[in-house]
């Protein structure tokens, strides 16, 4: 008898931390929002039935009746980007407006399975193609770069009657090609990539840069700042990746809130990285506190 009463303790107090850890969770599951339109998920085409629905658990819709629904194909990835028709459509998004001033928020679900894209990395493209104040989930059942999302948050913004600018488009996800290209190099990092594109923009914003001349120096200088080495070849990706973006007359100063929070991020992240083992520590340290805590609680009800 006693031993059946402290299983049923145990039990009691699982189930307690799971309910509330999945209430948590599950909390973003609300109504639709009448002012600013329901949320919108983009599936990618090759999806299977049952992947299609665990992106749709994984992108947390409780409710279909919520959210509107799009299937990002091939014919997309060419209609907004120029890309190859055929290409395999896995990774999705789910895009939720938020009101003005909001900024831009970018979640990957799946981190482990969204290989060569970073939340900063999709938010530099996002905010280069024109997407402000909304939140982003990425999610994808396998592994896959991630580049198709970003298509999928294309069409979202096309469904809802919010069409955002081709060569924008095109631009931003030049850039996100570049990003990864750059993030496989030897010696840099995805977050390393995505500190200097961001500061780039950053100095873009200060400086207004008039010619190619000017575009070239402000990467040179940050390229130093952040002393980061690359070869002439991909210091000249570099420089015309943004001098495309000044001859379309992107204005960054719009959003240079947005791009100070992705600054923020990365470094965060940075410091984690070089912090690691102390990171660690603290995460061993806090979980032999919880167990330690649950080990008195016993020992207090059952002597």
């Amino acid at each position: 008898m006693r031993r059946f009463i402290k299983t049923s303790i145990i039990m009691i107090l699982v189930f307690t931390l799971i309910a509330g850890f999945s209430g948590s969770v599950l909390a973003t599951g609300g109504g639709i929002n009448e002012k600013l339109g329901a949320p919108i998920i983009v599936y990618g085409e090759t999806l299977s039935a049952s992947q299609e629905q665990e992106v749709r658990e994984l992108l947390d819709v409780q409710n279909p009746e919520n959210v509107q629904e799009y299937t990002v194909t091939g014919e997309d990835i060419a209609k907004y980007i120029n890309g190859n028709p055929n290409s395999n459509m896995y990774s999705s998004a789910k895009i939720t407006r938020e009101e003005e001033g909001s900024g831009l928020s970018v979640n990957i679900v799946t981190p482990d399975n969204i290989t060569q894209v970073t939340t900063e990395m999709y938010a530099n493209a996002l905010l280069t193609a024109g997407v402000e104040n909304a939140t982003v989930d990425v999610a994808s059942p396998v592994k896959v770069s991630g580049h198709s999302a970003l298509t999928g948050i294309y069409k979202a913004y096309d469904a809802q009657g919010a069409t955002l600018d081709k060569d924008r488009m095109q631009v931003a996800d030049e850039e996100l090609g570049v990003a990864t290209e750059l993030a496989n190099k030897e010696g840099l990092s995805q977050e390393k990539v995505s500190e200097l594109l961001t500061e780039i923009k950053k100095a873009i914003a200060e400086q207004n840069p008039a010619t190619k001349e000017e575009v070239r120096q402000i990467v040179e200088e940050e390229l130093n700042n952040l002393g980061i080495s690359l070869s002439e070849a991909d210091r000249q990706m570099l420089i015309d990746l943004f001098e495309k973006m000044r001859n379309l007359d992107i204005n960054f100063d719009n959003v240079s809130s947005q791009l100070n929070d992705i600054a923020s991020q990365v470094q965060d992240k940075i410091n984690d990285i070089v912090n690691n083992e102390g990171f660690w520590t603290k995460v061993k340290n806090f979980f032999n506190d919880i167990f330690n805590a649950i080990r008195n609680l016993f020992q207090s009800i059952f002597g």
